[in-house]
C-alpha cells in the first residue's frame, strides 16, 4: 500500500509540474489572441465527431431494426 501511495504521489507531482508549463503556452496564445482560434478550431472538430458519431448510430439502429 505504501508502494502505490508513494508512486500515486510522485504521478501527481509530476503532472503538476508539467501542467505549469501548459498554462505558460495558453498564456502566450491568449496574449496574441490566437486562443480563440484553437478553441474555435476544437469546437468545430468536436461537434463534426458528434454529428458523424449519432449518424452511425442512426444508420446501426436502422440495420439491427431490420434484421
Amino acid at each position: 500500500m505504501k508502494n502505490f501511495l508513494l508512486t500515486l504521489t510522485a504521478l501527481i507531482i509530476g503532472l503538476s509540474a508539467h501542467a505549469q508549463n501548459q498554462v505558460e503556452m495558453a498564456d502566450g496564445l491568449r496574449a496574441e489572441g490566437k486562443i480563440y482560434v484553437v478553441v474555435a478550431v476544437m469546437l468545430v472538430i468536436f461537434i463534426t465527431v458528434a454529428i458523424y458519431l449519432f449518424t452511425i448510430d442512426k444508420k446501426v439502429s436502422k440495420l439491427e431494426k431490420d434484421k
